[in-house]
């Protein structure tokens, strides 16, 4: 099996050793995104909510690039610096996934300053 890179304008390209998600036969790893504008590789929002909502957005464009979608997402990673956020983060990502969720896991880190949460996703398509 042939591993594919996927890219795409519509999320953020980041200075680092990474691709924005890699396929290799039905699976699909979409690397952490982070809450910024495709456009401007600035942060979008200052709470965690407007940060959620802006790094699904992300993921769902890499998601997209590889003609997939949320409801191919199996398992979603949400990493947040601060705990306390666990709520309003939630809110806010069951707004954006919608039901049935993926199986999640939620994790405490540090992120560079001003950023709250980044999300990575695994993905099975349909061959």
């Amino acid at each position: 099996m042939t591993r594919i890179m996927i890219t795409t304008d519509n999320a953020p390209r980041l200075p680092a050793p990474l691709s924005q998600g890699v396929r290799k036969g039905p699976i699909l790893q979409v690397s952490g995104q982070l809450p910024l504008a495709p456009e401007t590789g600035e942060v979008v929002g200052t709470t965690v909510a407007e940060q959620t909502t802006q790094t699904l957005r992300n993921v769902t464009a890499v998601l997209e690039a590889a003609g997939a979608g949320l409801k191919d997402v199996v398992m979603l990673r949400v990493y947040l610096t601060d705990a306390a956020h666990l709520a309003e983060m939630s809110e806010a990502y069951a707004a954006v996934v919608g039901e049935p969720f993926p199986a999640r896991t939620t994790v405490h880190t540090q992120l560079p300053p001003g950023l709250l949460v980044e999300v990575d996703a695994l993905a099975v398509l349909d061959d």
